[in-house]
């Protein structure tokens, strides 16, 4: 796991560069790993104790309890994402989640919630290309070029 967050930090770092490189580099580093790891944080929180399956497909069910399953549903079609606020992303990930995300990432909870609310539904939206969440055991490291091509713009 070291190894694979390593290779993940690396691949992140090179492709934002400049303007995005700091804070939201490792923000994005976090939440990849987070959603390549199967959990939705090592913290024990209230967000991973409800969402057994973890991963991506844990992380949608918590939306879909929370009362925001249509905004995370958009993320996985193939059609326009709708907009979440950082305060849905607190809702939904916890303090317990959100917190660890902004620790990884070196900044405050409210920094980090107003930065996933930009970065979350480009990620799912690169991790779900076919409309459908990948398959149980796919290879999630094969997909990062695709994950970071739509954090660079390359939106379908």
């Amino acid at each position: 796991m070291g190894l694979l967050d390593s290779l993940v930090g690396s691949v992140v770092s090179q492709a934002l560069g400049g303007s995005q490189q700091g804070g939201q580099a490792a923000l994005i580093q976090a939440l990849i790993g987070m959603l390549m790891n199967g959990g939705l944080g090592g913290g024990g929180g209230a967000a991973q104790a409800s969402a057994p399956a973890g991963g991506l497909g844990g992380l949608l069910e918590q939306f879909q309890r929370s009362g925001l399953g249509d905004v995370a549903s958009s993320w996985v079609s193939t059609g326009q994402n709708l907009p979440v606020s950082a305060e849905q992303i607190g809702q939904v990930l916890g303090p317990d989640v959100l917190g660890q995300l902004a620790r990884s990432a070196g900044m405050d909870s409210g920094a980090a919630g107003g930065a996933l609310a930009q970065i979350l539904p480009q990620v799912v939206d690169a991790m779900t290309p076919d409309g459908r969440l990948p398959q149980q055991g796919a290879d999630l490291g094969a997909m990062l070029p695709q994950i970071l091509g739509g954090l660079l713009g390359g939106s379908r």
